[in-house]
């Protein structure tokens, strides 16, 4: 087996891409000229989420993942790792120096794959109809800093603040700041169903049964005018039931490109070489896994039960026997590659105790063992979650002092329920909508979060979140960061677990794949090509 590695834009802390295993000869998928790309990202449309393709509602990477090929953003994130860059903009800047006036002007002939002009009213209409919709999923709050929209004539947009708000170019790049056309979307009404309308490097068509899709096709749209060069004319993505079934798919020839989420056992098979179909690429990632908690709940709405469990969980042993090499422990919700990271957890509790968890419970008159439920959802991170929370339930059992089981439920049940509050404790995972401290904090803790967790702290809404996106220089944002991620493990809203990796394997005549996946998990399939099989 030979290993290449692949030398990408630098980011402190993070490893290169590595591709390992030997690529097969074979001729690729059986879809002609179409690039076809599997995921085990499940795509339905239910009675509580009837419209998931929505940009004012869609907040999940799966579904996000489609409206970045399809929705332009006046910024996007990088090729590589960076400052945000412009896209359906030719130009974006603060214009003032307290970071609440920002303005853009739109590229010259913007239009939508439809023909429609792109004007900058349309900008300001997609933008105030997702603050004015305010979505369930709570996607919306990563626009809260908006207090006003100004345009003038047809390229110019200005954003007026509420706050400073250094990290608003990032908010700019990501889905629900898509601009759409109002004669597709309505002003007060989510667009129901599968289908997506933009002016972004693709069009976008799913093939719909039932209530959901298993397979969706990307053209590469001829109006696009943007950041991104455009490597192939069609992908078609196919949605597979597990893993497994995704990787008897490359194997044959079926599809081109595995992306997330593929099994641990999949990875070392790869990794090692065992398999001559496909090559790895393992890249950063900033994938997080937590605990979260309704801490209105009775069963852990006392703190010292919170904190025991925090006191108990190994998460080197979890991460050693589920993820091995492909993870590594987190002890704040800021991962550790992230500049404002802090060890709070760690600082606080240290390493597993038993006999500290019981002196937590035994001061607060707690009487163990501590009965509970964890929920975890069964086909949206993995097929190795359900390994995860065993591992889970036996630590914090062994203990003596929690009596857990277990619940699995599918995604399209479990995000439901868990916005109502109907679950005490559940795990979850979060993939950054950009690479910034402000992203693994506010979006748990502001108000309106996306978890709709009862959890609220005046001195993190009102002072600490402000303070720090008044930082430009985000190394002078870290004290108050610091503050932040210290008190969520002192009150332990949020139990985090671990930091992934993140793996795409394809086969071996397809190029750019070390760049199909930005740090933020942002599929990019405009960089993959058909090159040469050897």
């Amino acid at each position: 087996m030979n290993r290449k590695t692949l030398v990408l834009p630098a980011v402190a802390g993070l490893l290169t891409p590595v591709l390992a295993a030997c690529g097969g000869s074979s001729s690729g998928s059986k879809s002609g000229d179409a690039i076809v790309v599997g995921t085990t990202d499940r795509f339905t449309a239910t009675n509580d989420a009837p419209a998931p393709l929505d940009p004012a509602y869609a907040y999940d990477v799966g579904t996000w993942n489609i409206l970045r090929q399809t929705v332009q953003t006046l910024m996007a994130q990088p090729k590589g790792e960076g400052d945000p860059v412009p896209d359906a903009a030719e130009s974006c800047s603060f214009t003032d120096s307290g970071s609440e006036r920002y303005a853009c002007k739109l590229r010259d002939g913007l239009k939508f794959a439809s023909g429609d002009p792109v004007t900058a009213k349309d900008v300001k209409y997609s933008i105030e109809r997702a603050l004015r919709i305010k979505a369930s999923s709570g996607v919306s709050s990563l626009l809260n800093t908006i207090d006003t929209i100004e345009t003038q004539g047809d390229r110019e947009v200005i954003f007026h603040l509420k706050t400073a708000d250094a990290t608003f170019p990032y908010k700019l790049s990501t889905p629900v700041a898509g601009i759409i056309n109002p004669n597709d979307y309505q002003k007060d009404k989510l667009r129901d169903g599968f289908q997506v309308d933009g002016s972004g490097p693709y069009t976008f068509q799913a093939d719909v049964s039932g209530n959901g899709f298993t397979t969706a096709t990307f053209t590469k749209n001829p109006n696009y005018k943007g950041a991104v060069k455009v490597n192939n004319s069609k992908v078609e993505l196919r949605s597979f039931d597990d893993a497994d079934a995704m990787g008897a798919a490359i194997d044959k020839g079926d599809i081109d490109v595995m992306t997330r989420t593929m099994s641990p056992a999949q990875i070392q098979k790869l990794d090692a070489g065992g398999d001559n179909k496909a090559d790895l690429v393992d890249m950063p990632g900033l994938e997080i896994r937590y605990l979260a908690f309704n801490t209105n709940a009775p069963s852990v709405k006392s703190k010292a039960v919170r904190q025991a469990m925090a006191q108990i969980v190994d998460r080197a042993a979890l991460v050693s026997k589920v993820y091995g090499t492909q993870a590594e422990p987190l002890y704040s919700l800021v991962p550790a590659t992230i500049t404002g990271h802090s060890n709070s957890f760690f600082n606080k509790y240290g390493n597993p105790s038993v006999d500290k968890a019981k002196a937590l419970l035994s001061k607060a008159g707690i009487t163990t063992p501590v009965k509970l439920t964890l929920h975890y959802t069964t086909d949206h991170y993995g097929s190795a979650t359900k390994k995860e929370f065993e591992v889970l339930q036996q630590q914090l059992n062994d203990s003596g002092l929690f009596d857990v089981s277990l619940q699995g439920h599918t995604w399209d049940t479990f995000r439901p329920a868990e916005q109502k509050g109907q679950y005490d404790v559940y795990g979850m995972g979060w993939f950054p909508d950009f690479p910034d401290a402000d992203n693994f904090l506010a979006p748990f803790l502001d108000k309106d979060n996306f978890l709709g967790s009862p959890y609220s702290n005046t001195t993190i809404q009102r002072t600490l979140i402000p303070d720090s996106r008044r930082e430009a220089d985000r190394l002078a944002a870290a004290k108050s960061l610091t503050a932040i991620q210290d008190t969520v493990a002192d009150d332990v809203p949020i139990l985090p677990l671990w930091q992934g990796k993140q793996y795409v394997a394809a086969r071996s005549d397809i190029t750019g794949v070390a760049y199909a996946l930005n740090s933020s998990s942002t599929l990019q399939l405009w960089e993959l090509g058909r090159g040469v099989s050897g």
